[in-house]
C-alpha cells in the first residue's frame, strides 16, 4: 500500500495490495527497516502496514504485523532488536496486511490482543467488496485471545499503552494505541500519511467515522506528539492535522453531489478530489478510486 510500491494501482492489483499478496517474496528478499520513535519505541516499515514495537526486560510488544509471507523477514527484524520474545500482539483492525503474520506469531505464544469486532471478522472470515475480496476464516492460532470493547490499558516496559476503539471508521474494530509516557500514538489506519486512505465500508467504515477518530487524536496529542501512521512516514500532529481538512473537505464534497441525487459515476466525473490529487493521489489508490470508496462510505 506504499506509494513506491503501490502507484496507480487499480482493479485486481489494488485486490492483491490489500489480501495479502506477493506470495513469491521471501524472507531473504523483502526489507523491513526499523526507526527509533522515542522511549524503546520502534516503526518498522516493509510492504503492509507500519509495525510499533516496544522493547524492554518483559519482552516486545508488538502492534500489527503485515502480511503472512512476511512473518520470517519481520521476526528476523524483531530478532535483530532484542532477544526477548513477542509477549502482547496487537492488531489495529483485522485487514491482512496488518494482521497475516499472526499464525506465525501465535503460533510462537505471542498473545494477540484486539477489538472484539476484529476477532468475529477473523473468526468467520468475510468480504472486501471494494476490491471483490472473499477472506477465509482465519486459523485458530492467529486470532486474538483477549479483546475490548471500548477500552483496554497496559503497564509494560515503562510505558503506560492505552487501547481505544472509535466509532465505525476505517472498519468498525479499529484500535488506536496511546503510550502515555513516550508521548507517541499508533493511528492504524485511520491515517495514511501522504496518500489517500482506504476506508472498508464493508467492513463498516465510515468516511465521517475517520474523521470524527482523527479529530479524537487531535484533541489528545499535542505539536510534540511522535505518531505512527498505518501507513507512510513517521508524522507530527501538524500533518495529521492536514490530512485531517483534506477529508472533511472531499467528504463535504461528495456529500453534496450524492443528495443531490449523483450517481457514483458522476460524482467521480466531477472531480472532487482536484486540489488533492497532486500531494495525495499518487498512492495505492487512485483519485477516481479514491473517490468511489468515500462515495461508498458515506
Amino acid at each position: 500500500m506504499f506509494k513506491q510500491a503501490r502507484k496507480g494501482l487499480t482493479g485486481a492489483m489494488a485486490l492483491l495490495a490489500v489480501s495479502g499478496g506477493f506470495s513469491s517474496v521471501h524472507a531473504d528478499e523483502l526489507t523491513i527497516s526499523a526507526k527509533p520513535v522515542r522511549q524503546g519505541i520502534h516503526m518498522l516499515v516493509g510492504r503492509g502496514g507500519n509495525v510499533g514495537v516496544l522493547t524492554g526486560k518483559q519482552g516486545l510488544l508488538v502492534i500489527d504485523d503485515q502480511y503472512a509471507d512476511h512473518s520470517q523477514a519481520l521476526n528476523n527484524a524483531l530478532a535483530s532488536m532484542s532477544d526477548r520474545p513477542v509477549e502482547f500482539l496487537i492488531n489495529t483492525h483485522w485487514h491482512s496486511d496488518h494482521t497475516g503474520g499472526n499464525r506465525f506469531f501465535g503460533g510462537m505464544g505471542a498473545k494477540i490482543v484486539a477489538h472484539e469486532n476484529v476477532r468475529k471478522r477473523l473468526v468467520s472470515g468475510g468480504e472486501i467488496a471494494a476490491f471483490g475480496l472473499k477472506v477465509p476464516p482465519a486459523e485458530d492460532e492467529a486470532l486474538p485471545v483477549m479483546t475490548y470493547d471500548q477500552g483496554m490499558r497496559f503497564y509494560w516496559n515503562g510505558q503506560s499503552i492505552e487501547l481505544t476503539h472509535p466509532n465505525p471508521a476505517h472498519t468498525d474494530g479499529d484500535t488506536v494505541v496511546y503510550f502515555k509516557e513516550a508521548n507517541v500514538v499508533h493511528t492504524g489506519d485511520l491515517y495514511f500519511n501522504g496518500l489517500f486512505p482506504f476506508i472498508d465500508a464493508s467492513s463498516g467504515g465510515r468516511i465521517r467515522g475517520v474523521i470524527d477518530a482523527v479529530d479524537t487524536v487531535l484533541a489528545r496529542i499535542d505539536d510534540k506528539t511522535l505518531i505512527i501512521p498505518g501507513h507512510g512516514p513517521l508524522s507530527k500532529k501538524s500533518e495529521l492535522q492536514t490530512y485531517r481538512d483534506m477529508l472533511s473537505t472531499v467528504a463535504d464534497r461528495v456529500e453534496q453531489l450524492k443528495a443531490a441525487g449523483k450517481t457514483r459515476d458522476e460524482v467521480i466525473a466531477a472531480k472532487p478530489t482536484a486540489e488533492f490529487d497532486k500531494v495525495w493521489g499518487d498512492g495505492f489508490l487512485t483519485p477516481d478510486v479514491w473517490t468511489g470508496i468515500v462515495f461508498d462510505a458515506i
